[in-house]
């Protein structure tokens, strides 16, 4: 390895030596998902042990860079800087010369600069990885362990700044529906630009603006079927948001997946218009399907000093829906102009092992429309975060505190108090209090963890969560419960080095238990897992969930606490050597509750072929089966009580992964991703609720007769409860089958650094029946029976040094 510099430029040339260079893998892939033998360099300029820039290539001249914060902790991948590399096979190995501007990296005025550094070389065929300085695979840290970079002199921080315009042009192509006046033409023809820019505010903060975003070459989401009374998450893929995201989010739970609440959620800004209005039976809709985002800032850096700061400012327009009814036009407001502004900051002490920061959204909306008052006017959400290791970052503590304040009208607070996340409104709840006359809400959370996370072969930790009833993080987060008290213990036990017939070896145990502020206990789990790879690099997991008999506080959509049965959950799964050009991976998951009435089975597998240097393609089958005895299905009242109506459900669902990737060059790719689901579901056994906490299963229900309930011509179920011949509550067959297939296909090329050019056909075919005929496995071929929704989109992008 050699290292040079002068006033614009750090200069790396790496020699890997390799006594059978034919047998050098030369996969091409997209860049950041780099195959093959590759060599990367990673330089800790602001030398604060915590953050780092990473620059990588594999032997055939893909890229991967990443900008790596929290010691190692968080990656991100997304980060795309401008840089120059080269590389090269000959009878001695392969080369790379790297040519990176000191404009993408961020580093002190000092005269003589001392900077971490780290280098790495992978080798695919031994799957085998070199370090020039070796960190253990049981180290607590991984940029604290660097190695030391210096002798580098008079070296002045540069600045970055640069504009990218952009042009797109779309055609959306669909079936011609002559009753309604936004369709009859079966086309819609769009043109469209705006522009992103780049400035270095100081050598160590950055400025990104976007005028007018597109996002129109970003995949879709997958497709679902939600039967539950919560949200879904989705993730971010919007480059802007995704650039520096690991500054900006803060998650009340900072390590593990047990809870997915975060102070940031950024698919909030763009989300679709929230407000549906009732149309005739002869009226049309043109809504927008997202909401137009007029401009965003993003202020992200770290001082030499170690104050890393993010600042995010973002305003969305607000949207109209055209109602029509082929001969008269109307226009509805459906979202207010909104303000999304965030503030982050955290300060590094003692080299990295504490750090103390806090941050501060708000959220504001000009509701100037009578349909838009059941919204939120203003949001306000804080948070102050303290973390400490010590013994060579082996132990640690960390403490994270949350807020929220939300305002808005008496019928805007009521909807808040009685949606999903709070349910004020469940009966026989002594701590909570639903008032109908309240304007604002006001929460709090907090988050100890104390762990052990480095140095021998034992790890663990203790975390301790709670979440007020009135914590409402929503408006510009992701939240999905309050009221929530918890506790998880976590206890790993590994095997790094190889050990008779392993390579690695880890088994983790889990205990957790959950209560109300009510000092109710929800649930009480636990599950043990193993994962190892074998000699032959093969790799499998298995595990088993423990669940005892809980509470749940939606399974009756905002009624009373209903009593579910205790289940298990066995998963497993199994991958060959992932070198190989075929690769196989299966799995599946089995729960089955107590009272052997539920159950859910998952099976999925994952097939990876690569018959060239140039190509991958891929197919990802997943099936589910579902049968749950107490699927909520509607609510009536009947003697001034609510009567709470369940079924057993009985769904399956198919979805299937296919992509496809050709790379011409590292800069010129076609990338194809289609996805058919379908999803049917059978609704029997209709029962009432009579005793939701009843100690005998059988007793928490009613099941209806034959002469209590009937399905009549109209697919409408009618219940005559008191069985006296009159019906006094009806609802619709909830039966469904959905079915969509969607697709992309992507043509991009990179035709100057950091200037792309996209060509993109999306289609989408969805049908949702609510009658008629269950027949799931018809569907299949159904599908494509569809009429299809085209769009044909072509953006192109330029990007100006200044």
């Amino acid at each position: 390895i050699k290292i040079l510099y002068d006033h614009n430029f750090i200069y790396i040339g790496i020699r890997a030596f390799d006594t059978e260079p034919d047998k050098i893998e030369r996969q091409l892939s997209r860049r950041d998902d780099v195959e093959g033998d590759f060599v990367e360099i990673s330089f800790d300029s602001y030398h604060d042990n915590r953050t780092a820039f990473e620059f990588g290539v594999s032997a055939v001249g893909v890229k991967s860079d990443a900008l790596i914060s929290n010691d190692g902790n968080n990656s991100d991948r997304n980060w795309d800087p401008i840089w120059y590399v080269e590389t090269n096979i000959d009878d001695e190995g392969w080369t790379a010369e790297m040519k990176i501007p000191l404009t993408q990296l961020r580093f002190s005025a000092e005269a003589e600069q001392v900077w971490g550094l780290e280098v790495a070389r992978y080798i695919y065929r031994l799957e085998e990885m070199s370090q020039w300085k070796l960190i253990s695979k049981e180290s607590g840290g991984w940029v604290s362990q660097f190695g030391t970079l210096s002798g580098i002199k008079n070296l002045k921080p540069k600045k970055e700044a640069s504009i990218t315009p952009y042009l797109v042009t779309s055609l959306d192509q669909f079936k011609k529906d002559q009753d309604d006046p936004f369709m009859d033409k079966g086309y819609k023809f769009k043109i469209n630009g705006g522009v992103n820019g780049k400035f270095g505010i100081t050598n160590n903060l950055t400025l990104d603006m976007a005028i007018n975003p597109d996002f129109g070459q970003v995949e879709a989401d997958p497709s679902e079927v939600n039967l539950t009374a919560y949200e879904t998450f989705f993730s971010e893929k919007r480059p802007f948001f995704i650039e520096g995201s690991n500054i900006m989010n803060y998650r009340l739970m900072s390590m593990g997946d047990f809870m997915s609440d975060n102070l940031f959620y950024s698919r909030r800004i763009g989300r679709n218009p929230r407000y549906y209005p009732d149309l005739n039976d002869d009226e049309y809709e043109k809504r927008p399907q997202n909401t137009t985002i007029l401009s965003a800032l993003k202020l992200t850096g770290k001082t030499k000093n170690g104050w890393s700061l993010g600042v995010l400012e973002s305003t969305t327009n607000e949207e109209f829906t055209e109602i029509n009814d082929g001969e008269e036009s109307r226009i509805m407001k459906i979202e207010p102009l909104t303000n999304y502004f965030l503030a982050r900051v955290e300060r590094d002490f003692d080299e990295g092992n504490t750090t103390i920061g806090g941050i501060f959204t708000a959220t504001n909306r000009k509701l100037d429309a009578p349909q838009l008052k059941d919204m939120i006017s203003d949001a306000y959400t804080g948070g102050f975060n303290f973390r400490h290791q010590w013994n060579d970052k082996t132990y640690i503590v960390e403490a994270r505190s949350v807020f929220s304040h939300i305002v808005g009208s008496e019928e805007a607070i009521s909807e808040t108090q009685n949606n999903s996340t709070h349910y004020f409104n469940r009966p026989n709840t002594t701590h909570l209090t639903f008032d109908s006359t309240r304007t604002s809400l006001t929460g709090y959370g907090q988050t100890l963890m104390i762990g052990k996370m480095g140095k021998g072969r034992i790890r663990g930790a203790l975390f301790l969560n709670l979440k007020s009833p009135e914590l409402e993080l929503n408006d510009i987060g992701y939240q999905q419960e309050a009221d929530h008290l918890s506790e998880l213990f976590w206890v790993q036990y590994r095997i790094l080095n190889p050990w008779k017939l392993l390579r690695s070896f880890h088994i983790n145990i889990n205990q957790w238990e959950v209560h109300d502020f009510d000092g109710k206990r929800l649930t009480t789990g636990g599950n043990y897992n193993y994962n190892a790879q074998f000699k032959n690099y093969y790799h499998m997991g298995f595990g088993m969930n423990f669940n005892a008999s809980n509470l749940s506080k939606s399974a009756l959509f905002g009624g009373p606490y209903l009593k579910l049965p205790a289940n298990n959950n066995l998963w497993f799964w199994l991958a060959n050597d992932s070198r190989k050009n075929v690769r196989l991976s299966i799995g599946g998951s089995y729960n089955k509750s107590a009272d052997a009435n539920s159950y859910f089975y998952n099976s999925w597998a994952e097939i990876i072929y690569k018959p060239h240097k140039m190509i991958n393609v891929s197919i990802n089958p997943d099936f589910t089966t579902r049968k749950n005895n107490l699927q909520y299905v509607d609510e009536y009242e009947y003697n001034n009580e609510t009567q709470y109506i369940m079924a057993r459900i009985n769904q399956k669902t198919l979805r299937i992964s296919l992509r496809a990737n050709i790379y011409l060059t590292p800069e010129l790719s076609i990338q194809y991703w289609g996805q058919p689901f379908i999803s049917a579901g059978r609704y029997s056994n209709f029962k009432r609720i009579t005793n939701p906490l009843a100690n005998e299963y059988s007793d928490r229900f009613y099941n209806y007769s034959d002469s209590e309930i009937a399905l009549n011509t109209d697919d409408i179920y009618e219940i005559d409860h008191n069985s006296d011949g009159t019906v006094d509550y009806s609802f619709e067959n909830t039966d469904f089958i959905v079915m969509d297939f969607i697709s992309n296909l992507v043509v991009r090329w990179e035709y100057i650094h950091g200037s792309e050019i996209y060509m993109v056909w999306t289609q989408n075919r969805f049908d949702y029946r609510d009658k008629g005929k269950y027949n799931f496995s018809h569907s299949g071929s159904d599908i494509f029976d569809i009429s299809p929704y085209n769009v044909f989109l072509i953006k192109a992008t330029y990007r100006f040094s200044l």
